[in-house]
């Protein structure tokens, strides 16, 4: 059984840092997409930070380019999504979902609990 375990969310002032765990289970990464999900209250999941297994191809959304990093550790099955630079408009619960096959940040199959990120102004 798959299972994605997320951690490292808190409450941090705007400008802080944050990161953002994500360890796998029942699954070794293999030609995967591993990456990070949010949703704000009010808005749709929207997808903020992928990874390849693979080739380290990474993807982000315009609204956290230059401010979050993702990284991976494949023999940990774990990855990171570095926070820096924090907005109060990052408030959101994150996700970290995983795709088994192939190279994208949609179309995922297993979807772990969330974490909540706060950013106060």
């Amino acid at each position: 059984e798959v299972q994605l375990q997320a951690s490292g969310g808190g409450l941090v002032q705007a400008g802080g840092s944050l990161r953002l765990s994500c360890a796998a289970s029942g699954f070794t990464f293999d030609d995967s997409a591993i990456g990070w999900f949010r949703q704000a209250p009010g808005k749709e999941r929207e997808g903020v930070s992928c990874i390849s297994s693979s080739d380290g191809s990474t993807y982000y959304a315009d609204s956290v380019k230059g401010r979050f990093t993702i990284s991976s550790d494949n023999a940990k099955n774990t990855v990171y999504l570095q926070m820096n630079s924090l907005k109060p408009e990052d408030t959101a619960v994150y996700y970290c979902a995983l795709r088994v096959r192939g190279w994208g940040c949609y179309g995922m199959d297993y979807w772990g609990k969330g974490t909540l990120v706060t950013v106060s102004s």
